[in-house]
């Protein structure tokens, strides 16, 4: 606003307008610069996060492949394709995978072992109990099983019922080719080796050990 008696063309008035314009605001210029100085520093600190953030990732890979070259055995192994280089990441991939194979088989193998172990376990806690009662039994009845006859008598029995079979089987069997001996064997079988058979073979040498022992 003009002061009376002030003419437009004074000089003190365009200096006064020129301070009250806005676009020459000396305040709004150093804001400008404030923005954009935080956007800068917004950006480089982003930037940073991200470097900081892959190289911890890249340091968490290293310390990976370092452990699992001191834990897989075949790692620590000299391969003297390579001679004194160190081993890339691949080679380790790879020689840990064969290693975790080789766990697996080793499980397995181990596990089917238990398994053994434990079926002989269980039948050797049925065989004592077993020799436990026949040992009680024989407390108590120790007059018990005097009549029993031997392991050779037993054998006798055995020697007999076969010898007596073996007659019959050579005197049936031809052996003139393979086809005939086949028919001959199952016609023997058929012939004498019947239920009545066998059982009037076995009564025969029962008898006549019977007669040798009394």
């Amino acid at each position: 606003m003009t002061e009376p008696g002030a003419s437009p063309e004074d000089p003190w008035v365009k200096v006064e307008c020129a301070y009250s314009d806005t676009s020459l605001d000396p305040d709004d210029e150093d804001s400008d610069y404030q923005q954009e100085s935080y956007k800068e520093s917004y950006k480089d600190r982003r930037r940073r996060a991200h470097t900081q953030a892959e190289q911890k990732r890249r340091d968490a890979i290293k310390r990976g492949y370092d452990d699992l070259q001191t834990i897989v055995p075949t790692c620590q192994q000299q391969d003297f394709s390579i001679g004194s280089q160190k081993l890339s990441k691949a080679i380790v991939l790879q020689k840990t995978i064969d290693y975790i194979q080789f766990l697996h088989k080793e499980k397995k193998k181990q596990e089917e072992e238990v398994s053994t172990l434990r079926k002989d376990v269980t039948a050797l806690k049925i065989m004592k109990v077993n020799y436990e009662q026949i040992v009680k039994a024989h407390r108590d009845n120790p007059h018990e099983g005097k009549d029993q006859v031997s392991d050779q008598v037993k054998f006798n029995v055995f020697q007999g019922i076969m010898d007596s079979l073996f007659q019959s089987f050579n005197a049936s069997i031809s052996v003139a080719s393979f086809q005939e001996l086949s028919a001959c064997v199952f016609s023997w079988i058929e012939e004498h080796c019947k239920p009545q058979t066998l059982r009037d073979i076995v009564l025969g040498v029962l008898h006549q050990l019977k007669n040798q022992l009394y």
